[in-house]
C-alpha cells in the first residue's frame, strides 16, 4: 500500500512538472499573440447581423434594392472586380424588360472571334454575353492593384462570411439563416476609417479594417463614399445604405434561384405532411379489422 502511495504521489509531481512546463512555454506566445494589440484569429469585430428581406424560409429579394446594387457594383465595385458568372440576360430578373436588358448589356464592349480572317474583334455586348472583367488576366489584375488580383464577385456573396459559433449556429438550423456573406460584406465596406488597437502594425499600403476575415489589414482601400453613386428613387446616398445594396445584389448574384427554391421547397414539406396523413389514415383502415 505504501508502495502504490509512493507511486501516485511520483506521477502527481511528473504530471505537475510538466503542466508548470507547458503553462510556461504558452505564456510567452499569449503575451505575443492573444492580446488585444496582435490577435491571432480574424476577423476583430464580428460582421454585423442585419435584417435583410431575402432571410428566412419565405425570404425574397427586393427588385428595387437589387437594382439600385447593381448601379453601385457598375459606377465604383466593376473597376476592380469582374462577374464572370453573371449573364445579361438574368437581369430580368431584377425587374428590367427585355428592351432595357439589350441597352444595358450594349452599354458593354465584348471582344470575340475569331472572324472568318482569324481576327479577334470588338463588338457591342448581347442579353446572352457574360459581364466582361475589367482586366485581361489575373496577372493583369494583381499588378494593377498593388499586387493583390481583386476576387471575382460572382459567388462571393456565398463564398465569404464568418462562421458563427456555439450555441448560434444550433439557432441558425432552425432561423435559416444564410446571410453570413452579406453580413459580412457589409460590414466591410462600411468598416473602414478606424483606428487599430495600440501596438498593431498596419503594413505600407495597406487599410485597417476590423471586420476583414484575413488578416490585419487589406489591400482595397475604402471604396464607397457618400453622394458617390445617383439613385432615382430617392433611396440615402450613404455610405451604409450603399453597402446594404451592393451586399444583396451580390446574394442575388451568387444565388439567382433562391426564391424558387425556397417556394419548391415548401410546396415539398406540404405535400410530405399530406402524404404521410394520407399513409397513416390508410394504415388505420387496412389493419383495422386485424387482429393484433
Amino acid at each position: 500500500m505504501k508502495k502504490i502511495l509512493v507511486s501516485l504521489a511520483a506521477a502527481g509531481l511528473v504530471l505537475a512538472g510538466a503542466a508548470t512546463a507547458i503553462a510556461q512555454e504558452q505564456e510567452p506566445a499569449k503575451e505575443a499573440g492573444h492580446s488585444e494589440a496582435n490577435p491571432t484569429h480574424f476577423p476583430i469585430n464580428e460582421p454585423k447581423e442585419m435584417s435583410w428581406s431575402f432571410t428566412g424560409p419565405f425570404g425574397t429579394y427586393d427588385k428595387a434594392q437589387l437594382q439600385r446594387g447593381l448601379k453601385v457594383y457598375k459606377e465604383v465595385c466593376s473597376a476592380c472586380h469582374s462577374m464572370n458568372l453573371v449573364a445579361f440576360r438574368t437581369l430580368s430578373d431584377l425587374g428590367y424588360s427585355e428592351a432595357q436588358v439589350k441597352a444595358f448589356a450594349a452599354e458593354y464592349t465584348i471582344n470575340d472571334g475569331p472572324n472568318d480572317d482569324g481576327d479577334m474583334f470588338d463588338r457591342p455586348g448581347k442579353p446572352s454575353d457574360y459581364f466582361p472583367a475589367p482586366f485581361a488576366n489575373e496577372q493583369a489584375a494583381a499588378a494593377s492593384n498593388g499586387g493583390a488580383a481583386p476576387p471575382d464577385m460572382s459567388l462571393l456573396a456565398k463564398a465569404r462570411g464568418v462562421e458563427r459559433g456555439f450555441p448560434q449556429f444550433v439557432f441558425d438550423i432552425f432561423t435559416q439563416y444564410s446571410a453570413g456573406g452579406p453580413d459580412y460584406i457589409h460590414s466591410l465596406l462600411t468598416g473602414y476609417n478606424q483606428t487599430p488597437p495600440e501596438g498593431m502594425k498596419i503594413p505600407e499600403g495597406t487599410h485597417y479594417n476590423p471586420y476583414f476575415a484575413n488578416g490585419v489589414s487589406l489591400k482595397m482601400p475604402p471604396p464607397l463614399s457618400d453622394g458617390q453613386v445617383t439613385y432615382d428613387d430617392g433611396s440615402p446616398e450613404t455610405v451604409d445604405q450603399y453597402a446594404q445594396d451592393v451586399s444583396a445584389f451580390l446574394m442575388w448574384a451568387a444565388e439567382p434561384h433562391m426564391e424558387t427554391r425556397k417556394k419548391t421547397g415548401f410546396r415539398v414539406v406540404i405535400f410530405l405532411l399530406l402524404f404521410a396523413g394520407l399513409m397513416y389514415v390508410t394504415k388505420r383502415r387496412v389493419w383495422a379489422d386485424v387482429p393484433h
